[in-house]
């Protein structure tokens, strides 16, 4: 069975994005060992799973020659790799290798889960992140723990209606401020 991860930055008060909707902030800690960490995560076969909006926003960069100047590692894989986008307001998905899903995010990826084929990756996408978790169809949460506080905004778990609980797997500190934290849900 396929597992399903999500990765997502966070600021110290538990947003990803501001209300307005901008997660640049979560870009600004740059350094080389968060490249390197950026370009070693990058690796490994998983197919994408992204809400439209962070769709639009990856695509937007992935396959820009300045991504690919930047981050290679990081590029070449947003690009190559599959990418299923969940949108009820998109009529064409034109991003390489992507498919452009229709129905309701839990049942879709329920059935995608039963599927054979690489494990599936959230990339940062908030709308989809709570029902899939709700549903417990999330196998493994890494965050990244971003040194700032918004004051105010979106949390990846918006909407959740009952509490979720999560084991601390293992944590991993960098000099630029962010820590990564893996959590795995529990019963």
């Amino acid at each position: 069975m396929r597992k399903l991860r999500v990765f997502n930055g966070i600021t110290i008060d538990g947003y990803f994005t501001d209300l307005e909707g901008d997660m640049s902030w979560a870009h600004d800690h740059q350094d080389a060992e968060w490249a390197a960490f950026s370009a070693e995560n990058a690796g490994g076969d998983v197919a994408f799973l992204f809400g439209r909006k962070t769709y639009d926003m990856t695509k937007s960069y992935w396959p820009t020659p300045q991504a690919r100047e930047t981050a290679p590692e990081v590029a070449k894989a947003m690009n190559s790799r599959k990418k299923l986008v969940f949108s009820r307001t998109l009529t064409q998905a034109t991003w390489s290798n992507t498919e452009l899903l229709k129905g309701d995010p839990v049942a879709e990826v329920r059935k995608l889960k039963q599927e054979s084929g690489p494990d599936l990756l959230i990339f940062g996408s908030g709308t989809i992140v709570a029902p899939l978790a709700e549903a417990g169809l999330v196998d493994e949460f890494e965050l990244v723990l971003n040194p700032r506080a918004l004051g105010r905004g979106r949390t990846i778990f918006e909407g959740v209606k009952k509490t979720l609980c999560f084991k601390l797997m293992k944590t991993r500190p960098f000099k630029n401020g962010n820590v990564v934290l893996w959590y795995e849900p529990t019963a």
